[in-house]
């Protein structure tokens, strides 16, 4: 398996051979599936704090007699089928959204992701990615060199220039190997590795 490598301008410059199991892998759309739902899982927080019909302000005097008035019968306006009462099965803060993903499953799942992106021909390789200043402007000029609009850059090490230079890049994000995640590379409309990248990725992943 070869993929393309660009150079500055954006165009093919050569190719670089890595390994099939990481870049020649078979779809596998269920597998990607439940990746990217255990990762968005993964991230949401327990931060809603709904009341109980226990905990909201109420008045414990029953609403009208239990016999006579037509109406259903009421013990407390605090039932969740009264508005402004509590929640039957309120959400907490200490709720837990995580989903195991095995290890064997993580590494299948962003090896089908990555060859998929290789048949897209949304994955390229360029030698290095390095900034001489913390400037915004620079890298914006260099990713337009590129010809790329939305684009994830994948490095070995993440240089303090470059992230101070693209923090601020409303569609460009760069991550070193260890911090790629599904949804990142499945969002992006281009992802571009270093070739020291591609290599910590087949040393860790083949």
């Amino acid at each position: 398996m070869e993929l393309k490598i660009i150079d500055a301008q954006g165009q093919v410059s050569g190719s670089l051979a890595v390994s099939d199991a990481l870049f020649d892998r078979e779809y596998n759309e269920a597998l990607v599936h439940q990746l990217v739902t255990a990762f968005l899982a993964n991230a949401r927080l327990g931060n809603r704090a709904q009341l109980t019909r226990a905990e909201v302000k109420h008045s414990t005097k029953k609403p009208w007699r239990q016999k006579g008035t037509g109406r259903a019968r009421s013990g407390m306006t605090s039932s969740p089928l009264w508005r402004s009462g509590g929640r039957a099965f309120p959400n907490k803060p200490d709720e837990n959204f995580t989903q195991k993903v095995n290890r064997k499953m993580y590494r299948a799942g962003m090896a089908t992701i990555l060859s998929q992106l290789v048949r897209d021909e949304r994955l390229y390789v360029i030698e290095n990615l390095s900034a001489a200043t913390p400037k915004t402007k620079e890298f914006a000029n260099k990713v337009k060199q590129l010809g790329m609009e939305q684009v994830l850059f994948v490095t070995k090490q993440l240089d303090e220039n470059i992230y101070l230079s693209s923090r601020n890049l409303p569609n460009v994000l760069v991550v070193e190997v260890q911090h790629i995640d599904p949804y990142s590379l499945l969002r992006y409309k281009k992802v571009v590795v270093t070739k020291e990248a591609v290599a910590q990725l087949e040393e860790q992943w083949v």
